[in-house]
């Protein structure tokens, strides 16, 4: 596995949009680089960031412009502008040669996954979910916004299960409250497990499976002597379609070696028949340690996870620690 450098003071980091630009929340993205100015590191935008699109520019736009960060021998670090609908149609228009030459950290949150995903297990260059180049505009900066910073800096340091959350989406809400207690939750008691950790958002990952930018199965056969935790955060998917996603990750080959599962709460939560997002998960994996409501995605305060890197983690008694390995 290849482990970019951190980033140092004075680094430069490189922001694109690969999926939406940020032209509609303008004073707030301004906002978030001013706090990642305000930690010493300089700032490199392509042309399309700040269009008020749902596209970040067209899809070849938006592929050269992500390729030309890493081409830049000034850019230290990459950050996805935002989330969004349509990254995965912009991945034809991405160098991969020029990503696999020039290895950097590549960061992002929900539509990112399409290109963290297979940029780690295609090319065995690690990435960073959690967090978007705008997502810190909220004052004063929470925990784990904190904690994603002092990531990114180096300091890759223990991230143990937050206390509450914020039951509001953060976009609908007028402020950040986190009122609602955390509770994860496991279908096999206490857990102590350690394995390549890889995920991301489910919403995106599933269009991804049996593409040539699914490198899942040759990513857990890779690391199969370590064995593997997935990570899921679910944006809105039903349960039955979340369940039915599990299924056929599971006929493509993406769960051997597979460890233990962590499955963070769910956003927009629906189901058309009944069925529970616990029916779902338990009936995906009767043979597998699953933690659910865990603090992974949408919801916030969110973890940042490494893709990638060993993970060691922890349950015990309804709180988790996680430690990353990079090795």
């Amino acid at each position: 596995m290849i482990y970019p450098e951190f980033l140092k003071k004075n680094d430069t980091i490189g922001i694109s949009a690969p999926s939406a630009g940020v032209g509609r929340k303008l004073e707030d993205f301004d906002r978030s680089l001013a706090v990642l100015r305000k930690k010493g590191w300089q700032i490199k935008e392509t042309d399309s960031v700040r269009l008020n699109d749902m596209r970040g520019g067209d899809a070849e736009t938006r592929g050269k412009e992500l390729t030309s960060l890493f081409a830049d021998d000034t850019v230290d670090f990459v950050f996805a502008a935002a989330g969004g609908d349509f990254l995965n149609e912009m991945l034809d228009e991405v160098d991969w040669k020029v990503l696999k030459k020039h290895p950097k950290w590549l960061m992002g949150a929900s539509d990112p996954t399409g290109l963290l995903f297979p940029y780690t297990t295609l090319y065995d260059v690690a990435t960073l979910y959690g967090c978007n180049a705008g997502s810190f505009d909220i004052e004063p900066l929470p925990k784990y916004l904190n904690n994603a910073l002092e990531i990114i800096s180096g300091n890759v340091i223990t991230q143990k299960s937050f206390s509450k959350y914020m039951k509001t989406p953060g976009f609908l809400a007028e402020k950040v409250e986190f009122d609602t207690p955390v509770r994860w939750k496991s279908t096999a008691g206490d857990i102590h497990v350690s394995g390549r950790a890889i995920g991301g958002c489910i919403d995106v990952l599933k269009d991804l499976i049996g593409t040539k930018f699914d490198g899942a199965k040759k990513f857990v056969s890779r690391y199969k002597e370590d064995g593997t935790i997935w990570y899921f955060d679910n944006f809105s998917q039903s349960a039955e379609v979340f369940y039915r996603t599990l299924v056929q990750m599971r006929y493509a080959g993406w769960f051997e070696y597979t460890k233990a599962i962590i499955v963070g709460r769910v956003l927009f939560e629906s189901s058309e028949t009944g069925m529970t997002y616990e029916e779902a998960i338990k009936r995906a994996f009767p043979d597998i340690p699953v933690l659910y409501q865990a603090d992974v995605g949408h919801t916030i305060p969110s973890m940042t996870m490494i893709n990638g890197a060993l993970l060691d983690l922890k349950f015990t008694g309804r709180k988790a620690e996680l430690n990353y390995i990079l090795k």
